[in-house]
């Protein structure tokens, strides 16, 4: 027994010079052993997370101005068009029929003009040799102003005609893809803008928005810190994507918060050369939420909940554990973003916290190092308690730029 005992405060010894030769403190008997690490210091851009629909950069429904007899379909349905491009013919009779009556309207009232042109130069001649009245002078006059006031209104019905007549062919308004036809030859329509005359609807191809609205706290955080107006960079992902890979940028945000909601509207133009998305589609976009900033991150398993406050343990240089108040940031690659309690030569626990049962406890301090964990800030979980839904580190974004 005495052998055992001799040998065991030998053991005890030796461990304890090895602590001191690596500049720890000699740890207290049965001190529970924890992983301890400075906070991990980066440069941090938030992201805020929002969702939202594509909308085409342009839409229109198109109607024929004209009504009449549908002759002819020139697309097929879902098809890209050219602007200007042959969609609908028109049963032209009709129309080409007005033009021609009102052609001989303006026949008929050239040679009136003509006419009344004639009877006043020849009662211009005779009054000289006062062979005719001033006032039938003055009377020639006034029908010569008549013919001519009728031939600009027949020469004006043959424009209208003319232009009625180009309503029976409708052309594309713009360049895009078309829907299917809403009408088919052989139906009568009454033209306008009536809602049932629609034809069909063509969306613009190329760069696409994405519409979404933002909180009114979201708009305040904004404005207060300046860092979000147009031409913000915005990454988003589609519905059946787990990562951002489409980019774009902010170019418009509404100029007053509705009432209604409390939500005020914001969109992103977003390149689409592969013409892949499509309007209506839904989607998922982070805003860079303000410039780039230095942030000291810890990962989540080393926060502590204290009712309402979030904690963090720390080892001093005796090897007593002391409770620090943080406040917290959005996630980033696996780490927790602290944005005030912490400072940069603080040990945190980051492994064997259930170890250190309560603050002022003797822990034995072993020392790690904290790393990032996930592989982009899309991959790290989102938590709804943060300011931003997510971060990345700030060389990232200017890389991905």
């Amino acid at each position: 027994m005495r052998t055992l005992k001799t040998a065991a405060v030998s053991v005890m010894m030796t461990a304890a010079l090895y602590g001191c030769s690596k500049g720890e403190p000699a740890p207290a008997a049965g001190a529970p052993p924890v992983t301890v690490a400075q906070p991990l210091a980066q440069r941090v851009t938030d992201w805020d997370e929002f969702t939202g629909r594509f909308e085409a950069v342009e839409t229109v429904d198109v109607r024929a101005r004209a009504g009449g007899f549908i002759q002819g379909v020139h697309f097929r349905d879902g098809e890209m068009v050219r602007q200007g491009q042959l969609l609908f013919t028109l049963d032209s009779a009709p129309a080409q029929a007005q033009l021609s009556s009102a052609q001989a309207q303006v026949a008929q009232a050239q040679s009136q003009v003509t006419l009344a042109r004639a009877n006043l130069t020849r009662s211009e001649s005779l009054l000289s040799a006062q062979a005719v009245s001033q006032a039938e002078v003055e009377t020639n006059r006034s029908q010569l102003q008549v013919a001519q006031a009728n031939l600009a209104a027949a020469n004006a019905a043959v424009r209208t005609a003319r232009q009625n007549l180009s309503y029976t062919r409708v052309t594309a308004p713009i360049s895009g893809r078309a829907s299917d036809r809403r009408v088919d030859r052989g139906n009568v329509i009454a033209g306008g803008t009536s809602a049932g005359d629609i034809l069909t609807t063509i969306v613009s191809g190329g760069a696409m928005h994405f519409v979404f609205d933002g909180s009114e706290a979201v708009a305040l955080k904004y404005m207060r810190e300046g860092g979000v107006g147009r031409d913000a960079p915005v990454q988003i992902r589609l519905q059946d994507e787990s990562d951002f890979s489409r980019t774009g940028r902010l170019d418009f945000s509404d100029n007053a918060i509705d009432t209604a909601s409390g939500v005020i509207r914001l969109r992103a133009i977003v390149p689409n050369a592969d013409g892949f998305l499509r309007p209506g589609m839904f989607g998922r976009a982070q805003v860079a939420g303000g410039g780039a900033y230095d942030a000291l991150l810890v990962p989540d398993s080393a926060i502590n909940t204290d009712q309402a406050r979030r904690t963090v343990y720390v080892v001093g240089a005796d090897g007593a554990v002391t409770s620090k108040a943080v406040t917290l940031g959005p996630v980033v690659q696996g780490l927790r973003v602290v944005r005030s309690g912490l400072a940069p030569t603080d040990r945190v626990i980051i492994a064997g916290l259930q170890r250190a049962a309560q603050p002022g406890a003797k822990v034995t301090p072993k020392a790690g190092r904290i790393q990032p964990v996930a592989q982009n800030a899309s991959g790290a979980p989102v938590t709804q308690s943060a300011p931003a839904s997510s971060a990345s580190f700030a060389n990232s974004v200017s890389a991905g730029e």
